[in-house]
């Protein structure tokens, strides 16, 4: 068996000498044997830590659990587009992709195939091996580009940009530099660069490396459309979108110094024309199959992680909350919430939803139609809804079209595929659902909170659990009187979103079906129970405008058509003995709740 000492375990874990003495003590190291005043720890019971916040490729190589996703090098290899992009949801590994493609390609001093020589690209052969670290890379990130004001984006960009020309200080020196390239050189470098300057940036930079080594380069911008959803979201759009337009065709388009380019987002923006021209950039979205299982965990990666972990028991419940996306033909498992999971003693918790900005799903339902409110409400009941998806979607189209906020929640990671329709635009039509319990918690909080509705939503459910049909109506009424404006009440799908939000936070103890057919005909909602001793439930709805139809003879009609058209037998058969009916009748901001069983 082998054996390490305290100060090899610590430098594994990070953490002090003393620190590991005082784990062998408490026994946190199965098999650890004193040896005079130090431990000697088995080297199997040693586990390397989880890489939480990581996106440094030689750190997260070295010093974490690592989850080798190095073959996307050689799937690039093999077809060598110009220039890629990879659409993905954020916290789905795309920076550290990023990094180690920078790590791979890039020429430096340091040897860095050490890096490589255990993973899987190595095994590869020659043809591969030896593109490594044969490149000049320009590497930058935008993912913590969220600022206020176009002016603080732009001096934020430009210090970035500044950084890189200094990562570069090789050109400082270089013989093959004019002084007069060495002059704009610092120029960039310094902090004298207007806003022409920064969008020649990388224009700039790929000619002096490329000047400098004798070799084209590699530009590699991570998260590139970040800084464009802020300008969305803070009103200067048009600004960051103009300057991006320029600072990609300089450095993306027609340059002649250019060996590869890689981009990473969660929109394509192409609308935008911020790639006008472009015919060298290949795109992969989500529902392509390219790269599909490089980007999140695979079903075989989470197994080898919990066994490592030991953790083996853990699966089913990590696949309820974090598995259920599809990317591509790939099975794919969230991989920031996983290995927060793990970490987090396999606790589940909504892991992903604290780690950006949900406002996007905010404005959605601000701008959407009561159509949309229905279909947003059927995915919060755990139904699938079928979409036309244009994955070239941008992010003024939430206020300009509704129709475009699925295709908004699906590349974003609110939402996956359930089947695809390919169409001859290029796009799909696309049945898509809410993925896990993990993205449940998110909807639940966001739309019931944008509604309004999460503050009356657990005393109406209580009103409907019990039965308490007076109750149920005057909370109702109390909640439309608050909440519906003079043109919401003038739709009668409304009524039914409505009703269908409210009864959806019940989803731990019912499964909220809707608009299916039984018996006879088709009930607006029923309530299946999940557990035993609790009753289900059967509702119809009822509205009118007329002032002078009678609300009390309306929510009879209701629970008559319950009985006349047999919506319960589903419930009997399922052997829900107790099963209460519920029929309510809409006008305006008034309600009628009549039950029966």
């Amino acid at each position: 068996m082998n054996y390490l000492t305290c100060a090899d375990v610590a430098r594994t874990k990070g953490i002090s000498v003393r620190r590991i003495q005082q784990m062998c003590k408490q026994g946190e190291f199965p098999g650890a044997i004193k040896d005079g005043r130090t431990w000697l720890i088995p080297a199997d019971t040693v586990k390397k830590p989880l890489p939480i916040g990581v996106s440094d490729f030689k750190a997260a190589t070295a010093n974490y659990y690592y989850v080798d996703k190095t073959l996307l090098i050689r799937d690039f290899l093999d077809t060598k587009p110009m220039v890629s992009l990879f659409a993905r949801p954020r916290r789905f590994g795309k920076t550290l992709n990023m990094d180690m493609l920078r790590v791979f390609f890039e020429k430096t001093a340091e040897d860095t195939s050490v890096y490589f020589k255990d993973k899987r690209i190595w095994q590869c052969g020659e043809f591969y091996t030896k593109h490594q670290g044969q490149y000049p890379v320009i590497f930058l990130t935008f993912k913590d580009v969220k600022c206020l004001t176009w002016e603080e984006t732009f001096q934020k960009i430009s210090r970035l940009i500044s950084l890189e020309f200094m990562r570069h200080n090789e050109l400082e020196t270089s013989s093959v530099l004019s002084t007069y390239e060495k002059e704009q050189y610092h120029r960039l470098a310094g902090e004298n660069a207007n806003e022409v300057d920064c969008q020649m940036g990388l224009q700039l930079l790929s000619l002096l490396l490329h000047k400098h080594y004798g070799k084209e380069c590699i530009i590699i911008i991570d998260e590139y459309d970040t800084p464009i959803q802020q300008g969305h979201n803070c009103d200067f759009y048009s600004e960051i979108v103009n300057f991006m337009r320029n600072f990609f065709s300089g450095g993306l388009k027609d340059n002649p110094h250019l060996a590869f380019g890689f981009l990473t987002g969660i929109l394509r923006v192409a609308k935008e024309s911020i790639f006008s021209g472009m015919n060298n950039l290949k795109i992969n979205s989500i529902l392509d199959e390219n790269y599909s299982g490089y980007f999140g965990f695979t079903t075989e990666e989470v197994k080898d992680m919990l066994c490592y972990y030991g953790k083996e028991d853990k699966f089913q419940e990590i696949c309820e909350w974090y598995d259920g996306y599809r990317f591509g033909d790939t099975e794919i498992f969230n991989p920031w919430s996983v290995i927060n999971y793990i970490s987090d003693k396999c606790f589940p918790k909504a892991f992903w939803q604290s780690t950006g900005s949900n406002d996007i799903i905010g404005e959605i339902i601000s701008a959407a139609t009561s159509e949309i409110m229905e279909g947003l409400y059927k995915l919060l009941c755990g139904e699938k809804i079928t979409t036309y998806i244009d994955t070239s979607v941008i992010y003024p189209e939430v206020q300009s079209n509704p129709y475009s906020i699925y295709s908004f929640l699906l590349v974003a990671g609110y939402l996956k595929v359930v089947s695809v329709y390919p169409q001859h635009d290029g796009n799909f039509m696309c049945d898509v659902a809410i993925p896990n319990k993990e993205i449940s918690f998110v909807y639940e909080k966001e739309v019931l909170n944008k509604t309004n509705q999460n503050s009356v939503s657990v005393s109406i459910n209580q009103a409907i659990f019990s039965g308490d049909a007076k109750k149920l109506q005057a909370l109702l009424e109390d909640f439309m009187l608050r909440s519906i404006s003079s043109m919401d009440r003038a739709n009668e799908g409304f009524y039914y979103g409505m009703m269908l939000g409210l009864c959806a936070v019940l989803g731990n103890r019912y499964q909220v079906r809707s608009n299916r057919e039984s018996g006879l005909g088709r009930f607006d909602i029923q309530l299946m129970p999940l557990t035993g001793g609790i009753p289900g439930f059967v509702f119809e709805f009822k509205h009118t405008s007329d002032e002078h139809v009678d609300l009390e003879a309306l929510a009879d009609r209701a629970l008559q058509q319950i009985n006349e058209k047999k919506y319960d037998p589903e419930l009997r058969d399922a052997g829900i003995n107790s099963i209460v009916k519920i029929g309510i009748a809409f006008r305006g901001k008034n309600a009628v709740v009549k039950r029966a069983s």
